[in-house]
């Protein structure tokens, strides 16, 4: 840990938001994940996952942890994929 005090702080912020962001990065995928498998199997519920999906990729966008163009970028092939099936 730094010697100084502000440096400590500051330390110690940038691992509260690590940590935040990793989880929110995280769940992403996971509703990434959980929409594409929906859409693979051709379930009734493959849209309501990509919604769900979309709309955790647009917080993650908003609070900035994921940049705008990569989130454009999984929301654009996700509902390319739920167009094909």
């Amino acid at each position: 840990m730094p010697g100084i005090k502000r440096d400590n702080k500051a330390a110690k912020a940038a691992e509260r938001k690590r940590l935040r962001n990793r989880l929110v990065r995280r769940s992403v995928k996971t509703h990434i994940v959980k929409a594409r498998s929906s859409i693979d199997a051709g379930e009734e519920s493959a849209y309501s996952k990509a919604l769900v999906a979309t709309s955790s990729i647009d917080k993650a966008v908003t609070k900035g942890i994921i940049h705008r163009n990569k989130g454009a970028r999984l929301k654009s092939r996700l509902t390319k994929r739920l167009g094909n099936k």
